[in-house]
């Protein structure tokens, strides 16, 4: 992160007269050793107060917290509300901070998922549309035709498609193919990362796009799991499947990152008509009961949904997901891998490389709103 050093500044109406030598001494103090913090993230005295100062990570939002600095004999009312901070261990241990800095929301026993992820308008999710990038030479048709033989496959193992749709059947699937989805974005993300290590050269936005990826896919098990506990042999198919497939895309990606681009793209497509198609049956079929059934409550913290959100909003916030993931990956297939992210807000280069375009509309089947991925990465 960028390490920005506040002036310090004499206080404007806390003080009538100048500071005490002691006080002096702590602010030098600071001013001098800031420069020793460039680990905890960004070192800023502010000039309201001439003890408080904050330590804040490029993580996390400071501008979304708050924080007390507190009189050491008195904790009656705050002297300082505005000293915001944003200290990771201060917050999950029992120490108390020298300055008199409370912890946050320490009734509340909410976890705020750190990572950067899409929280959807009822406007987008519903907006979500079924797209097909048309397969444009070898690399493409083998990872489609790989897709498709990969989704019959499934769909005649897991009986998908006989009998009636049942929500044992929707959670079944979907906590299953969760724990393959969580899998290319973790695995890229590694591969790059141990490229830019090797190289000593930047990344240029895919790395954090793509982990953010496979944390989203992760957090959809999570929710469903909620719902079902699988059993041993599920969970014994989930371990087998997850060492083959792991070891297929690493190797498959060192040799060819586009035609695993490519293969996630399409594989997010069939994630979209999955989803679309539960929809369909929770609104027309034999899975109504989900859509007065509550959705759970990690489901809600973490799309910051409404508290009566029922299942129905979450298969749109997932599905919305899915959406984001499938146009981000054909995006990358198209880009060669040096190429600038184009889906970060800002990108400052040292040699000036332009930012590629997200994969244009045309090369679809349909053209899709909210389909289109939402800048993630810094």
């Amino acid at each position: 992160g960028s390490h920005r050093h506040l002036p310090i500044r004499p206080p404007t109406s806390s003080y009538t007269e100048d500071p005490p030598e002691q006080t002096t001494m702590i602010r030098s103090s600071v001013a001098s050793f800031s420069h020793l913090l460039p680990r905890a993230g960004s070192v800023m005295v502010l000039h309201n107060s001439p003890l408080a100062f904050a330590v804040t990570s490029p993580s996390f939002k400071p501008a979304q917290r708050s924080a007390r600095l507190m009189s050491s004999d008195s904790k009656e009312q705050p002297k300082h509300p505005n000293v915001v901070h944003d200290m990771v261990h201060f917050k999950t241990s029992t120490n108390k901070h020298p300055l008199g800095i409370e912890k946050l929301s320490a009734d509340k026993k909410v976890w705020d998922n750190p990572m950067q992820h899409s929280v959807w308008t009822q406007e987008e999710v519903n907006s979500v549309e079924k797209t097909h990038v048309e397969a444009k030479g070898v690399a493409d048709y083998i990872a489609y035709n790989t897709v498709k033989f990969a989704r019959w496959a499934f769909d005649t193992a897991s009986f998908y498609k006989w009998g009636p749709v049942t929500t044992d059947k929707v959670l079944n699937r979907a906590i299953f193919l969760e724990t393959v989805a969580g899998v290319p974005g973790m695995c890229a993300g590694m591969i790059r990362h141990l490229r830019s290590l090797r190289r000593m050269d930047r990344d240029h936005g895919w790395i954090h796009t793509l982990l953010e990826e496979a944390e989203n896919e992760r957090m959809h098990l999570l929710t469903f799991v909620k719902l079902k506990q699988p059993g041993p042999l599920f969970r014994s198919v989930v371990v087998l499947t997850q060492g083959v497939f792991m070891n297929f895309f690493f190797f498959a990606y060192l040799l060819h990152p586009k035609i695993c681009h490519r293969f996630v793209g399409y594989l997010e497509e069939e994630a979209v008509k999955t989803y679309t198609d539960i929809l369909h049956n929770i609104d027309h079929g034999t899975l109504g009961q989900w859509k007065a059934d509550p959705a759970p409550q990690i489901a809600i913290d973490y799309w910051k949904m409404s508290q009566d959100a029922t299942m129905r909003d979450l298969i749109l916030a997932v599905r919305a997901d899915e959406a984001s993931h499938r146009d981000v990956n054909h995006t990358f297939a198209s880009l060669k891998p040096n190429e600038v992210n184009p889906y970060i807000f800002e990108h400052v280069l040292s040699d000036s490389k332009p930012a590629a375009k997200p994969v244009h509309a045309e090369r679809r089947g349909q053209t899709a709103s909210s389909g289109d991925a939402t800048p993630a990465a810094q």
